[in-house]
């Protein structure tokens, strides 16, 4: 989805640590970042929720994304758009929660190249994008949206990328619900609460989608992002196919293993991102209740 021109975005809500960040390498095993990025590919880490009972978060140098005023700007840039993405959710879910008398408080949002230090650990570009409940703050590295159509064989598109900035938000909400835990508790498998958390942060994605062209711009009151196109839809529904466990399997090892999935197949990622879109409701996300997500 394009954002409205003359849209005005804060970037205050985004810390840039670009060429600022260590980070140690977070897990490791065959395969290297592939696998890594398998673990956590539009996800919080399980490698890095270990790290909760003792590791902190790295002093980390941080700054606002430069040079981001307007629609425009995330029109023309990537991190621009990570940051209207951000602006855009954190306007739509504090007015849609309240609705069911509940506060969203605002996480916190960090662009990174490298590594960089966590409220779960220090964690590298490997690792993909992924929330951290411990700090509340979704972290992105830009150059993972490239790999996203390079390695992961997604059609790209404004709307495929801001997917996965909404996906990492969904993952907030779940915190602020009390229900991301749920993924630690049964962590494998087809069924398993890791990936009935995932296609929930996938729907809650899709939701946000729905009233993505109606959110408003605080300052202005101008929507956020023009209408949804049908290529739009089309962008974001290749992305959650591109990252579905048995699509990422198959090509990494030759063979699907669901006994070994943590976030979900093809099909049910795009099952539950369009669950989300069409009915604009929370209460049709819970892939929880469900006997087969």
């Amino acid at each position: 989805m394009s954002f409205n021109d003359n849209v005005q975005l804060d970037p205050s809500q985004v810390q840039d640590r670009r060429g600022m960040g260590r980070g140690a390498k977070v897990g490791g095993g065959i395969g290297g970042g592939l696998i890594l990025l398998i673990a956590a590919l539009l996800g919080f880490n399980p490698q890095l929720l270990e790290g909760l009972a003792g590791a902190g978060q790295e002093p980390q140098s941080q700054g606002t994304a430069p040079a981001c005023a307007t629609g425009a700007d995330a029109d023309a840039r990537l991190d621009c758009r990570i940051t209207g993405t951000v602006n855009s959710l954190n306007a739509f879910w504090p007015a849609y929660l309240r609705d069911y008398n509940v506060q969203y408080p605002q996480p916190e949002t960090v662009i990174f190249s490298g590594g960089t230090g966590t409220g779960c650990g220090a964690a590298t570009s490997e690792v993909g994008p992924f929330y951290c409940p411990a700090d509340t703050t979704a972290y992105f590295d830009p150059g993972f949206f490239q790999e996203l159509v390079d390695r992961f064989g997604s059609s790209g598109g404004p709307l495929a990328q801001e997917y996965v900035v909404a996906h990492e938000f969904g993952h907030h909400v779940q915190n602020v619900l009390g229900t991301i835990d749920r993924a630690q508790q049964d962590p494998q498998g087809p069924e398993s609460g890791a990936v009935r958390t995932e296609l929930q942060a996938d729907c809650y994605a899709g939701l946000w989608v729905r009233y993505a062209s109606t959110t408003a711009d605080p300052s202005t009151g101008q929507p956020f992002l023009e209408p949804l196109t049908q290529q739009d839809l089309n962008d974001a529904l290749s992305a959650a196919s591109a990252v579905g466990d048995d699509r990422i399997q198959k090509a990494a090892t030759g063979r699907v293993s669901p006994e070994a999935w943590t976030h979900g197949s093809s099909a049910q990622r795009q099952k539950w991102f369009s669950q989300g879109y069409k009915t604009g409701d929370i209460n049709q996300c819970d892939t929880f209740a469900v006997a087969t997500p």
